[in-house]
């Protein structure tokens, strides 16, 4: 009998794609009752359960069967100009063929890459940035350049180096560049004024896109900087957006906001065609809620969590360990100096803590060895004091 090789089957670009690292290695093991500071999930509390069994319950009364076919439920049509009405009051006027409903902002990233990326192609990240992003990328190419990230998040003026050093020598200049502008994961930084100005002016003069990822956006303590979409004014931003952050991640709602061509381009490559329960339900819950209250709520709530993080930081950290203070999202970005952040996380889940290694965030690894970071989001306010606390602990032993 022969024996069948399956892999032989595969096309070469899978092949090499199926090299890189499995998806979700970073994600640690954690054991029973573990303080979760590595996930970035919703506070608990904060996922409306009940508004929602609501609207799935007034959904089926109204629509019967409509929502559980492939594309009954005229709820479909509401949730998307809920979006685009969400977009316009923050600067971002699409029409409905500049707008693309996706499962999520990762199925969003990946009919980006599906579309814009071949073996040829180059393009620029953050470093650090969302490792999932990352993991994305690495499927199409191996063609990525990272630029450094500091407290004013992207250092557009070593992009212009790079862009101008390419330009010069007559290397390929990048497709697009993906940043998270505003509430960086996993940094918390957000990109200045200043920068924001600068990187569209790049992105005009060295011909790319960018692809802005802004699942935090909404999420300012005090407010939000205006998304970079809102700024573009030659159509080179594309937009990705989520309602992960803000309502409820299992929902899977996210979405693209670009011009037309691309979006059909994108639309073209989607086939899951949509998720019609799911959507609809969302847009029930929308039309019921009143945003502003659940904004102020959420913006409330998580100012409120990384104010217990960062005193707890500062109480129970040696001096020697610094980190950034967030002005808005779920994460506080730490830096310990000569302390590889890997062989902590295994000594810190053994005493109920966990926490993300700096290393999973950067395209090379080594540069993160001494990072990690860590939610304020999921675990409750006296678990985050405990979790910093037995950290605190095990780095004054290593230190």
């Amino acid at each position: 009998m022969v024996e069948v090789k399956v892999e032989s089957f595969f096309s070469e670009n899978i092949k090499a794609a199926l090299k890189n690292d499995p998806p979700g290695l970073w994600a640690p093991v954690m054991p029973d009752n573990c303080i979760r500071l590595s996930s970035g999930y919703p506070e608990p509390a904060l996922v409306p359960v009940e508004q929602l069994r609501e609207a799935v319950a007034g959904l089926l009364e109204e629509e019967h069967d409509l929502p559980l076919h492939y594309l009954g439920s005229p709820k479909i049509v509401k949730l998307t100009e809920k979006i685009q009405k969400r977009l316009a009051e923050r600067g971002i006027h699409v029409s409905k063929e500049e707008l693309l409903i996706t499962s999520g902002a990762c199925q969003a990233i990946d009919l980006i890459a599906r579309v814009l990326i071949d073996d040829e192609t180059f393009i620029v990240v953050e470093s650090p940035t969302y490792m999932e992003a990352l993991e994305i990328f690495k499927n199409y190419t191996h063609n990525i350049i990272s630029i450094p990230v500091d407290e004013h998040g992207l250092q557009t003026e070593q992009l212009e180096k790079l862009l101008e050093e390419r330009r010069r020598k007559g290397l390929a200049l990048p497709r697009f560049l993906y940043t998270i502008l505003t509430f960086q994961n996993p940094t918390g930084t957000t990109m200045s004024a200043e920068r924001r100005k600068h990187v569209l002016e790049l992105a005009a003069n060295y011909n790319f896109l960018i692809l802005e990822d802004d699942a935090y956006g909404e999420l300012g303590f005090d407010e939000s900087p205006l998304p970079l979409k809102a700024m573009d004014k030659e159509g080179l931003v594309i937009h990705v957006g989520s309602l992960s952050k803000i309502v409820a991640p299992g929902l899977r709602i996210g979405w693209i906001a670009g011009a037309s061509e691309l979006i059909s381009a994108f639309a073209w490559f989607k086939k899951d065609l949509d998720h019609p329960f799911a959507q609809a339900t969302m847009a029930v819950f929308l039309e019921k809620t009143n945003e502003k209250e659940r904004f102020q709520l959420l913006r409330d709530t998580y100012h409120n969590k990384r104010d217990v993080m960062v005193s707890a930081l500062e109480q129970f950290l040696p001096e020697s360990v610094s980190w950034i203070v967030p002005k808005g999202g779920y994460f506080v970005w730490v830096k310990i100096p000569s302390v590889d952040t890997s062989l902590l996380l295994n000594r810190a889940l053994s005493e109920g803590v966990s926490f993300i290694p700096g290393k999973h965030f950067f395209l090379n690894q080594k540069d993160g060895t001494e990072f990690l970071r860590l939610s304020f989001s999921y675990a409750n306010k006296k678990d985050i004091v405990k979790g910093i606390k037995k950290l605190g602990y095990l780095l004054k032993e290593t230190i």
